[in-house]
Parts: structure tokens; sequence; C-alpha cells
């Protein structure tokens, strides 16, 4: 399998891309800082400096052409403001689906966020807070009306740096709870290898149930 990771030097992508190059898979980061490539490479991965804030649809369609999915991964981060949350969040996820769909990948796992809604309330009380999960929730609308991709957005709970466990709760709605980035990381990878996945979104958090089991219902 040949993935295209978007944000590759995020936590979770390059636990990812750890997993998926341990097993002989092939995953290419998609990076904004040249400082960054060593460590993907220490990861095992395939890395492609480009500026998703900058790029086009063809920049970002040739790096993508041939793979068999792309990872939506990336964030503007902590510290960044309401803008970025925009520009990083919302367009450049938006972006990775146009050049799919114009190099002809169908396969997209989005990287969302528990309470992603374009219609957040305010009263949720940090207004960058609220920026970002608007930006996130109207990425996934956008992503999700594609007819042309198979799309499955994955809502993690509070993100820690626990080791994974493997054992994990999703559904529609999970109720908050955290969840390891290690978990995470997994449960991707058990996404990408789980066709029917495709046309779902759901919540992630912590739980009893073996990762694999997890997918099979």
């Amino acid at each position: 399998m040949r993935v295209v990771i978007a944000g590759g030097h995020g936590k979770i992508a390059l636990i990812l891309e750890r997993l998926l190059a341990d097993r002989g898979d092939t995953a290419i980061g998609l990076i904004r800082n040249p400082d960054h490539v060593a460590d993907l490479e220490a990861a095992g991965a395939e890395a492609v400096v480009v500026d998703l804030e900058e790029a086009t649809v063809a920049d970002i369609a040739a790096h993508v052409r041939g793979a068999d999915a792309v990872v939506f991964a990336a964030g503007a981060g902590p510290g960044s403001g309401a803008a970025r949350k925009q520009t990083v969040d919302c367009d450049a996820a938006i972006l990775l689906a146009d050049a799919a769909e114009a190099a002809g990948v169908k396969r997209y796992v989005m990287v969302s966020a528990m309470g992603a809604d374009v219609e957040a309330p305010d009263e949720i009380g940090d207004p960058v807070f609220v920026a970002y999960l608007r930006a996130k929730g109207h990425a996934d609308d956008v992503i999700r009306a594609r007819d042309a991709l198979h799309v499955t957005v994955v809502r993690p709970g509070h993100l820690t740096n626990d080791p994974g466990t493997g054992r994990v709760e999703l559904s529609d709605q999970t109720g908050r709870g955290d969840i390891s980035r290690a978990d995470v990381a997994a449960v991707l990878l058990a996404v990408l290898d789980t066709p029917a996945t495709a046309g779902r979104t759901f919540e992630l958090i912590s739980g009893d149930t073996p990762i694999a089991d997890a997918m099979s219902r």
C-alpha cells in the first residue's frame, strides 16, 4: 500500500508512518519544514517538502498520484490563531481532496476532532477553539460530499502521549474521553485496511474492545 500523509511530521502521522513502513508499505509524508525530513526518514517514510497553505491543486496532485490512499493529519497546532485554523485545518484538507480527485486517488481518511461542527456554538468559550471546531466541521462536510472519494472521518477524543493499549471504543457518538496518539494511529491503519469504513464518521476514545474487533463491528 502506498499512502500519502498530509501533516507528515505530526505525532500521530509519525507513528502511522512507522506502522506502515514496518509492514512493508510505503508512507510519504507531506511536510512544510525541511528540518523535519530526517525525522520522517527515521520513521521509515519518504518526505516531500511542500507548504499546503501555498501549494496548488496541481502541486499536491503530483505528489499523491499513484497512491492507494491519502490521510489528512495536518493541523495549525497550538498557539496558532483562528485564521490558520481556516487555512490549515479546513482549506488544506479540502486542497488534499481536490488533489486526490485530480490524481484519481479515491481513498481519503480524515483525522478530525470530536465536536467538529460548522455550527459549533460560541458558548464553548475560547474563540480560537470554536474557530477550530468550525473549520474542521466545514472540511468534514465538504469532503464527505465528494462522490468521487471514499471518505472515512475519524474524530478522536482528547489526545495523550500514553502508550497505546490496542483497545478502543468507537461509534457514532462515544461521549468525551481520552485516547492515546498511538492508538489513533493504529486505528487509522485499520481504517486503511478496511474499505467498508468508507462513508463512515465515528468518534474514538480509549475503551475495552480490541481494534480489530471494533473495526469488524
